[in-house]
């Protein structure tokens, strides 16, 4: 008996999987985030002029903190290297720093992307804290900690880093943003009231996108 069951591998390329809101409209450039004007304002003007820095983004899921650590990365045409926090142990805090020390392939800057730091291991965090000393720091290189909260960072790792808040912002911007997310997705209904789920979600831009792919799959 034959099954009708055909497997996907090897498939892919005969389809075109629409990807969710939420990934289809996330930012690639700096100037591409709803709200968030003071972070993106730091982050325009760190990009045209670069320096051996380590920043803390700190907020809420959801509200574009990774999203814009690579954002950076791409208007700097950096290298990244991107960790996820229950990979970042000691031994990949020293892999990941040696290979700073080398020329970025694309010959410009490093960027070091390291996901919920406030997950990491508690060796990887110590060892950061050598890292991020002025005399051991790697040149050309920029970490990027992000962070739902900072209570289980230790005050020493948070000294040596400068802090950005994410928080969600309830703003014409985001609104005119989210308005013509609906009127791309599904032109000639009524658009809902974009400005009670964006204050029910607190901002978050993520979780409204999420919200409307269910509305719009309704309408």
């Amino acid at each position: 008996m034959t099954s009708a069951f055909i497997p996907m591998v090897g498939r892919q390329a005969n389809f075109a999987f629409p990807l969710p809101l939420s990934e289809r409209y996330r930012p690639k450039r700096i100037a591409e985030f709803a709200g968030l004007k003071r972070v993106k304002r730091v982050m325009t003007r760190f990009a045209a002029a670069p320096t051996c820095s380590a920043f803390l983004f700190s907020g809420p899921s959801g509200t574009g903190k990774t999203s814009m650590a690579l954002a950076l990365a791409a208007e700097m045409g950096a290298e990244i290297h991107h960790i996820a926090a229950r990979a970042c142990d000691l031994e990949m805090v020293e892999r990941t720093v040696a290979q700073c020390w080398y020329m970025p392939l694309l010959g410009g800057w490093h960027v070091v992307v390291v996901d919920e730091a406030d997950q990491m291991t508690a060796p990887a965090q110590v060892a950061w804290l050598s890292k991020l000393d002025a005399t051991a720091f790697p040149p050309a290189t920029v970490f990027i900690f992000t962070c739902n909260g900072t209570d289980r960072l230790e005050p020493r790792f948070l000294s040596r880093t400068m802090r950005l808040e994410f928080e969600g912002e309830l703003n014409g911007e985001a609104m005119f943003f989210l308005t013509g997310v609906w009127l791309a997705e599904a032109p000639g209904t009524q658009v809902p009231d974009l400005s009670a789920m964006l204050a029910e979600n607190k901002g978050n831009i993520r979780d409204v996108l999420m919200r409307l792919q269910i509305e719009i799959l309704a309408a």
